[in-house]
């Protein structure tokens, strides 16, 4: 059976602005030296699905760069291959109006390809699954359509797109963000969340775009407008994602998925990645999470000038990275970034290449790629002096510094007892 996998990975992401102000949500970078777009690309690699198109739009040159940096075949297999297709406007003026326009823009590389069955996967979320025990129960159900569906409590369903299915998990209902979901048979506590992520035979996909297509009514989105106007005729059904079962996963990581679409998803999906026990274990060897390998120098502690030692606890540090004479404390740090003496980063997100001068105190932060923070530094400290000169978000109060931020024509009061949050 041969398989395609077609990857959204157009999303503007401006709820995770400024992080997305020159990347593409997919190209962020996540978890000391990934890229979000990785999970879902490994799934694909790990389930042993190896066509693969990756749909761009927005901001596509980093997501572009990473994807040819790490992400290339060497075999001269024809269906081995992984591809950035960026949006071209092949069928008219517009670019992508929805998730099944993109697909239709390129109907092209789905019609007479030979692919049995098409996966439409969203490259935004981080998760592990074996995308082969989604395909055997769409074959087992004879299904036109299958929906990745996440279980959730009933309370937090009202934030979903809620999807109604019977007993034999048969889709007969949506409801977008309803105030009263229905919940899993048999299940009275939870509801099916649709995770965005669908399996479609591939002549059946062809058809119904195009009937699509020719809707003048339609947004051309596959959640909006497509399956809940399929399932009273054709064989929709709802995977339960928790019963996927991955090599090397722990009973706590079943059923885990991220939707890391705001700062505070963002930053909590990170910091989670630093506990003792994680419920994402990135040390997952029959399960990899693979990337771009670069060939910097492993990490060092090392004592300064001062005499001050430099220490991690419950933390992440990347390759490159050098921490002399500071504290790292519950954070996440990237490639090549360097602590100086005496400064103390908690609760922070630190990513590549940043330089983090003597003195500094930083807390509650995510300072975005190539950002020099000069000594004597404050942040997170004094919210309000915090939103004169950085980015707050106003959920969380996180402090974002975007990529190659500029300190230049910024004071930088320094305060003398600053309190960790």
């Amino acid at each position: 059976m041969k398989v395609l996998g077609m990857i959204m990975a157009g999303g503007e992401g401006s709820r995770l602005y400024p992080l997305t102000k020159d990347r593409a949500k997919p190209a962020v970078p996540f978890g000391g030296k990934y890229r979000v777009i990785d999970f879902v690309l490994s799934n694909f690699i790990n389930s042993k699905i190896y066509s693969l198109y990756i749909l761009t739009q927005f901001k596509s040159q980093s997501l572009t760069e990473h994807l040819q940096e790490g992400w290339r075949f060497s075999s001269i297999l024809p269906d081995h291959f992984i591809v950035p297709v960026p949006a071209q406007k092949r069928t008219g003026e517009s670019w992508y109006r929805g998730t099944a326009d993109a697909i239709y823009q390129n109907i092209n590389l789905i019609e007479g390809r030979g692919f049995d069955l098409v996966c439409v996967f969203g490259a935004d979320h981080v998760y592990r699954m074996d995308i082969q025990q989604m395909i055997d129960f769409h074959r087992r159900k004879k299904a036109d359509v299958t929906i990745s569906a996440l279980p959730v409590p009933l309370k937090q369903a009202t934030a979903f797109g809620v999807i109604q299915v019977d007993e034999k998990n048969r889709v007969i209902g949506f409801q977008e963000k309803p105030q009263k979901p229905k919940s899993i048979p048999g299940r009275p506590s939870e509801a099916f969340a649709s995770m965005g992520n669908y399996i479609f035979n591939s002549d059946y996909l062809v058809k119904i775009l195009y009937e699509d297509t020719a809707n003048v009514e339609s947004s051309h989105d596959f959640g909006k407008d497509i399956l809940p106007g399929l399932f009273k005729t054709d064989k929709v059904y709802a995977y339960d994602f928790r019963t996927n079962r991955v090599p090397g996963a722990s009973r706590k990581e079943l059923g885990y998925w991220r939707d890391v679409g705001t700062l505070q998803a963002f930053w909590e999906a990170n910091m989670d990645l630093r506990n003792i026990r994680p419920t994402f274990n990135l040390y997952n060897k029959l399960w990899p999470i693979r990337t771009v390998s670069m060939e910097e120098p492993p990490a060092k502690f090392v004592f300064s000038r001062e005499g001050n030692r430099g220490q991690a606890t419950n933390s992440i540090v990347s390759e490159g990275s050098i921490v002399s004479g500071g504290i790292v404390q519950d954070s996440v740090l990237g490639r090549e970034v360097t602590i100086g003496s005496g400064a103390a980063i908690i609760n922070s997100l630190i990513m590549d290449r940043v330089r983090i001068g003597r003195n500094c105190k930083i807390n509650m932060a995510i300072i975005d790629k190539e950002v020099n923070v000069p000594p004597g530094t404050i942040i997170g400290y004094d919210l309000e002096e915090d939103k004169k000169r950085f980015f707050v978000d106003e959920e969380s109060n996180i402090i974002v510094l975007s990529k190659r931020f500029s300190f230049e024509g910024i004071s930088n009061p320094n305060s003398r007892n600053p309190r960790r949050r």
